[in-house]
């Protein structure tokens, strides 16, 4: 999952490059950093998968046989090593953009490879954003009701306050959102430590009883369950990809943390962690069968120690419900910056770290979307059934962006690409076939809500794209209305106009109609286009680039990284050095405020329009998202017809 909490200083350092030449210290700040931040989510799947897998193998039977467990910890181990280790840590990490990660950065560069031949890629990332929504809204039910159930550990009468009190926990936690995680982040990454820590240890005890769970270090115990299991070793590997959710965000926060950190805190904390617990799972079902019932919480002794375990797995899933929450807000702002929804508030909640971000629209859709998940399916197991389809789709088609990446940027003979990929791009396809069992159980929750993504992220880049052709051939080209206006110039009043436009070559509805209405033209003109890059961030250097047209307009290109949150003010302070003399306070902003109305022949469905216009008018203003001062605005109407 991706996430967007704060993390230490040395986070730009990451931002800008791969991580690898911080200091020590900023090293291994970032390394704790990583383990509270990317590995919340996989950390806390001991809870429910080790259970769901083994459910799933014993079929009617019920009672787990020792065949069925060590086959299932068998699959678990070599899922972990094979997607999450080979597949992530050593593979994609590798395929950054810019030093950022994460299905759409994975898209921008993919995209920026193939050039014009790029619709595909755009589609494929439309999916895999998509499926994200679907996953950050079942990650914080499943993960919160599979640590408060653990009460049902302690005694049976905690069992009818579970619901209510994981409802009371996912609201305080969407509560607190728009204060910010800069403060509680401190604590994510020494949390998760003795998170992972405790479940280890926790583990030592019944490997030690039952030493035979170790056999299932052989991936011969996967291959041989899978053979002689048929249809019921095929539901079970849904199950078994319950382990290695989350292992997006190794990729996806690559750009906070840098390559190193999340690579060591990986092989040397989180997958020893990881595997001695689901062995210690494994060892304590051989000699208790009946334990399968809650195998996690039963490694802890009754009493006061389970206790509490329960609470501090609830402070470990509510930080990986965090990060997934985060995450749906930076990939939200990486979807606008590449126009693939529309412009969303964004609010920055910390000084120091520019991902440091708040949308208050997504976070309102997601509280709304995870309470129904947890009110509807009311336990973790009833969930589990709808978790894995959403991560499975995503991991599949960051498989082929992964190829395009390797084949156009990396310069490798399509054939060494497809060999490299194609045997993790079968497993993940594997995976995916076998969680698709569970679509009449709950698995079409995240599909619906990834069909719904994909359908409303298709409209606006299709209607956004029609819109802008059928105005491109309204307009007038603005070279010949300057030659125009500088030969028989209008009456000329003191100050400088800025005219914003998605279009430089034509002049702007705004200036048009100020001409037509006012008949009056600025001693300056300023024709202000906003581009955004296919790269994360934008060199200061680069940020504007200044062009004069006549002796009263010129050009302005300001360019802003899909990661970055445009600051028109700001980046107009850069352009008085390259020359450009404005006072703010005699500068004018005219924007064109366009009300669509559908067109007989739009070249889309009706529907489609009727969904795009909707689409359009929940918008954020134009001023409040470039970070205009509202009081040198001026808005000029027209309607247009799509």
């Amino acid at each position: 999952m991706t996430s967007d909490v704060a993390v230490p200083a040395p986070e730009t350092a990451a931002a800008n490059g791969h991580g690898d030449a911080h200091t020590t210290a900023g090293f291994g700040a970032l390394t704790l950093g990583s383990i509270g931040v990317v590995y919340g989510d996989i950390g806390t799947s001991p809870l429910y998968a080790f259970r769901e897998a083994v459910m799933a193998a014993s079929g009617a039977e019920g009672t787990p046989t020792t065949a069925a467990v060590l086959g299932v910890v068998s699959l678990i181990l070599w899922a972990l090593i094979v997607v999450v280790t080979l597949k992530y840590v050593v593979i994609l990490l590798r395929a950054d953009n810019n030093g950022e990660g994460g299905t759409l950065a994975l898209m921008a560069l993919a995209q920026r490879a193939v050039g014009s031949r790029g619709a595909t890629v755009v589609l494929l990332g439309i999916i895999s954003g998509a499926l994200f929504y679907g996953d950050a809204v079942i990650t914080p039910a499943v993960s919160v009701l599979s640590a408060i159930e653990g009460m049902k550990d302690i005694t049976l009468r905690f069992e009818p306050y579970i619901v209510p009190l994981t409802v009371v926990i996912l609201l305080c936690l969407f509560a607190v959102q728009s204060r910010g995680t800069a403060r509680v982040a401190a604590f994510f990454g020494p949390v998760m430590c003795v998170w992972f820590a405790v479940i280890a240890v926790a583990a030592i005890g019944p490997i030690l009883e039952q030493p035979q769970v170790l056999f299932a270090l052989n991936p011969l115990y996967a291959v041989s369950f899978m053979f002689h299991h048929g249809i019921i070793g095929f539901v079970t590997l849904g199950a078994v990809f319950l382990a290695v959710t989350g292992a997006e965000a190794l990729y996806a926060d690559l750009g906070h943390f840098g390559k190193r950190p999340i690579q060591t805190a990986w092989l040397f904390i989180v997958l020893p962690a990881l595997a001695l617990n689901y062995l210690g799972q494994g060892a304590l079902v051989l000699g208790d069968p009946g334990a399968i019932v809650s195998p996690f919480f039963q490694l802890f002794p009754q009493g006061w120690f389970r206790g509490s375990m329960v609470v501090l797995a609830t402070l470990a899933t509510v930080i990986a419900s965090q990060a997934v929450i985060t995450g749906a807000y930076s990939l939200t702002r990486q979807a606008i910056q590449l126009g693939l929804l529309p412009r969303f508030e964004v609010r920055h909640t910390s000084e120091a770290h520019s991902g440091q971000i708040f949308i208050p629209r997504i976070n309102q859709l997601l509280f709304v979307a995870v309470m129904l998940m947890v009110l509807l399916f009311r336990s973790s197991s009833a969930l589990a059934s709808a978790y894995g389809i959403a991560v499975t789709g995503t991991m599949v088609v960051t498989g082929m962006m992964g190829f395009i990446v390797i084949w156009k940027v990396w310069r490798w003979s399509p054939f060494a690409a497809a060999a490299l990929i194609a045997p993790f791009l079968f497993l993940d396809l594997t995976f995916l076939a076998a969680n698709l069992l569970k679509v009449f159980e709950g698995g079409w929750v995240p599909l619906a809500l990834g069909t719904l993504m994909i359908v409303l992220m298709y409209t606006w880049r299709r209607g956004s794209r029609l819109l802008f052709e059928k105005s491109r051939k309204l307009e007038f080209p603005l070279a010949d209305l300057v030659a125009m206006l500088e030969k028989r110039p209008p009456q000329r009043v003191p100050g400088t106009a800025v005219f914003l436009t998605s279009d430089p070559l034509s002049a702007p509805t705004a200036l048009m109609h100020s001409l037509k209405h006012y008949k009056v033209l600025h001693e300056k003109n300023v024709i202000l286009t906003i581009e955004t890059a296919t790269t994360p961030r934008i060199d200061p250097a680069e940020r504007v680039k200044l062009e004069q047209i006549s002796p009263t307009f010129s050009k302005v290109t300001l360019k802003f990284g899909f990661m970055e949150s445009p600051n028109v003010p700001k980046a107009l302070a850069i352009a008085r050095k390259l020359g450009w003399q404005f006072d703010i306070m005699s500068t004018s902003f005219f924007l064109s405020r366009r009300a669509l109305k559908p067109a007989a022949h739009s070249g889309m469905p009706r529907w489609q329009d009727r969904l795009f216009i909707s689409l359009s008018r929940s918008a954020n203003d134009a001023t409040d998202y470039f970070q205009i001062p509202s009081g040198r605005v001026v808005e000029v109407g027209t309607q247009v017809t799509i």
